[in-house]
């Protein structure tokens, strides 16, 4: 808990103090490369005690990994975090093939195979945007998703094509987790596990913590529905204040990915 505050504090820290001190380009890139060290080594402690509990795993590989990454952070902390932007989408569907492996092993084969779709849609943005025109950036709102993208780091490359690789990554990422995941979980109802259909997707009473007689379907219920009004109040705020909201979306959405990352860890 203490690691997931520190990391969250100190991510929300970086844009008010970069913004409040007046830092220069050189240290706003050193705090970033100790955000990133840290969030390297948050993880790697994560694994490390992943390790050490059942079922056990050869984690070996982790640790070169993490000294790798952690120095070629130095060397470009920019683009290592924009990297990161790019591959995280990628983590998603690596954690599914690991759900499938546990719950549907008879189709993971058949999933495997139907990955080839990614790199072979990515090759074909690259080779129908690559001499694209940039995106203009006559306000704010465009400026800073080409940024997002990397059009600053990545001059040379049309952000035409760099919004457009982000975009298709990011549907994966958000399809793994708020479709594929959830669709295939079963449901475990009494005794009897029942294969969760669609006619069960996002049923109150498919949630353990809302179905159980000590848990709080009440409670479950009146969280997704703050979580319901959050989220038209977010798209309302994206349409007067892109620059702002996007800054809370992705501070709270680093923070949740923080606070899941053992949880996660424990699928493995």
């Amino acid at each position: 808990m203490i690691g997931v505050t520190s990391l969250t504090v100190a991510y929300v820290s970086l844009p008010l103090l970069y913004q409040t001190t007046g830092w220069t380009y050189e240290t706003s890139l050193t705090a970033l490369g100790l955000w990133n060290t840290l969030l390297l080594a948050w993880l790697s402690t994560l694994v490390f005690l992943r390790s050490k509990q059942k079922p056990r795993s050869n984690w070996t590989w982790v640790l070169p990994m993490a000294f790798a990454l952690c120095a070629f952070n130095w060397l470009a902390p920019d683009l290592f975090s924009l990297i990161l932007v790019y591959v995280h989408p990628l983590v998603a569907l690596w954690f599914l093939d690991k759900h499938l492996q546990r719950n549907r092993p008879h189709w993971v084969s058949a999933y495997r195979c139907s990955l080839i779709v990614v790199p072979l849609i990515v090759g074909f943005l690259i080779w129908q945007l690559w001499g694209a025109d940039s995106l203009a950036e006559d306000n704010g709102l465009f400026w800073r998703i080409t940024q997002h993208a990397g059009a600053e780091l990545l001059p040379q490359v049309s952000s035409h094509l760099l919004v457009s690789v982000h975009l298709f990554l990011e549907m994966l990422h958000y399809f793994v987790w708020l479709l594929a995941l959830p669709l295939l979980g079963p449901l475990v109802i009494g005794r009897r596990r029942r294969p969760n259909y669609l006619a069960r997707f996002w049923k109150l009473d498919s949630l353990p913590i809302a179905r159980h007689p000590r848990g709080f379907p009440k409670t479950v219920a009146f969280m997704l529905a703050v979580g319901g009004a959050l989220v038209l109040l977010l798209w309302f705020g994206f349409s007067m204040d892109y620059a702002t909201t996007r800054d809370i979306y992705f501070t709270v959405a680093i923070g949740h990915v923080i606070a899941e990352a053992p949880f996660l860890m424990k699928m493995l």
